[in-house]
């Protein structure tokens, strides 16, 4: 096996590309922060709202992410996705 070092900015990037790739996709069905939080079981869109401007190092945890694939009618790969820019 090799060893690979993740420093925290690698972290930061992936955190941030399934952020926004999911902020993309919510956007583009048209579905604000607060529907997709109340469907995922959240009371308020506020972690929707930090984690997509990486506030407070907040990200989605796996269950999350099956959930808002679920919501969002999408692939979970979908959200992994690099784009170029």
């Amino acid at each position: 096996m090799i060893y690979k070092e993740f420093t925290d900015k690698d972290i930061k990037n992936f955190h941030s590309l399934i952020a926004t790739n999911i902020k993309n996709i919510r956007k583009s069905k048209k579905i604000t922060q607060l529907d997709l939080a109340l469907t995922i079981g959240h009371k308020s869109m506020s972690t929707i709202g930090k984690i997509e401007a990486s506030l407070e190092n907040k990200h989605y945890n796996v269950e999350q992410l099956y959930k808002i694939s679920k919501a969002l009618e999408v692939d979970i790969c979908e959200f992994f996705k690099i784009h170029p820019k």
